[in-house]
């Protein structure tokens, strides 16, 4: 086939990518939904077929294997998280911090069970998950760093003290979102203030890593 022929073949494959792309999100939709409340080990390939009410082949066809599917269940999870965390990049810095806490909880009270298993890094130990969870956590502190320091490039100090509270985050969340007591405007305000309280800690230890003045205590 020659360049000329090309176009005449290019809009059906992109209409079948399309059918392709949505028939792969509807699965792993359901997958989210078996993997909520069921582990790894406990689905079978036939019983996530019969669940999800289609034939096991499909699932093979977009996934490879169980395990393929599993890691694409968490990594479109951890990407929707990410997406809606990280957003609000053309507002001014302190905003963005407010606006990432706010998004990131707006998630986990959303999407319960996958943010659970992207905190918990899957059931049980798995390297993979836990890399993609990890993977998480670095772009969180990426996206704290920008909003306060103006840059994600930062001395490990910094870095380990914006970790240290991204930890505290998650399990704060998930004790929030199974006992939700408080509103995600209070949630939000505990945690913006709990990271002053870590900028202002990051300062002292290492003056060239001078805290926003919002993070500064008045007075």
């Amino acid at each position: 086939m020659n360049i000329s022929q090309q176009p005449a073949v290019v809009r059906p494959r992109a209409r079948g990518t399309e059918r392709s792309v949505a028939r792969r999100a509807e699965l792993i939709g359901i997958g989210r939904k078996l993997f909520a409340d069921t582990s790894y080990d406990a689905l079978s390939m036939d019983d996530i077929a019969r669940q999800a009410h289609v034939a096991k082949g499909l699932i093979y066809y977009y996934f490879q294997s169980k395990r393929g599917y599993y890691l694409a269940i968490i990594q479109d999870s951890v990407a929707e998280l990410v997406t809606t965390a990280a957003g609000g990049t053309e507002l001014p810095q302190v905003d963005r911090v407010h606006r990432t806490i706010d998004g990131y909880l707006r998630y986990a009270e959303h999407h319960q069970a996958a943010y659970r298993t992207i905190v918990s890094g899957g059931v049980g130990f798995d390297a993979e998950v836990h890399a993609i969870r990890d993977g998480v956590r670095e772009a969180i502190v990426n996206t704290i760093a920008e909003g306060a320091y103006g840059r994600s490039e930062i001395a490990p100090l910094a870095r380990m003290g914006l970790l240290s509270w991204v930890c505290s985050v998650e399990g704060a969340a998930l004790d929030w979102i199974d006992h939700p007591e408080l509103s995600r405007d209070t949630m939000r305000e505990l945690l913006v203030k709990t990271l002053g309280g870590a900028l202002r800690a990051v300062e002292e230890l290492d003056p060239s890593y001078p805290a926003p003045p919002p993070a500064r205590r008045e007075g």
